[in-house]
């Protein structure tokens, strides 16, 4: 492991062939296990607690938050671009308490926790922003700039604020490579 990298024992576990950027920050690295063949770029700051399959790509200055309750489950060959925020725990700001994080718990106003979870196959392009409890289903690839805050379908592809599906994307020749790749579902 170079200095420039990440110190990848103070993961809760890790695979091999992987590079994590030494600027990045997990708050929760107990919290963190990451499979095999993960790149994770300068500036990745997350909060929650994270799982990563095999052959996964995290761009530059992506944010995950919601704290020590939020979850972000990453599939196999799932893509976050650039400027991504994903965000796992949310105030509901329905009015019926105080907002923020250091606020007392009996304060607060209801939270929102639901993990959100990429299957594998799953892209999403820079500067999207994916609420609580979204599941970007298998083969799914959001456009770029796009708003997810509903489930996403099956090899589908979505765009917009909020994100609506556009297109169906061919699945053969991708599952193809994969299993090349000793990819078993």
């Amino acid at each position: 492991m170079s200095t420039s990298q990440y110190n990848y024992k103070l993961l809760k576990n890790y695979g091999k062939d992987i590079f994590i950027s030494k600027k990045v920050e997990i708050r929760r690295p107990k919290l963190v296990s990451i499979g095999n063949h993960i790149a994770i770029d300068t500036g990745f700051y997350c909060t929650t607690a994270l799982e990563m399959k095999d052959y996964i790509h995290i761009g530059p200055y992506v944010t995950v938050i919601g704290g020590a309750h939020g979850l972000l489950k990453l599939g196999n060959f799932t893509t976050i671009t650039a400027g991504c925020r994903i965000i796992c725990v949310s105030d509901s700001f329905a009015g019926d308490g105080l907002v923020g994080t250091m606020v007392p718990k009996q304060f607060l106003n209801k939270l929102i926790s639901n993990p959100v979870i990429f299957k594998d196959f799953s892209v999403i392009g820079t500067n999207t922003v994916v609420m609580p409890g979204v599941t970007i289903g298998e083969g799914s690839v959001v456009g770029a700039c796009s708003f997810v805050n509903e489930d996403t379908k099956p090899w589908t592809i979505y765009v917009g604020i909020p994100a609506r599906p556009i297109k169906v994307r061919p699945k053969n020749k991708i599952i193809e490579y994969a299993h090349k790749l000793n990819y078993t579902k």
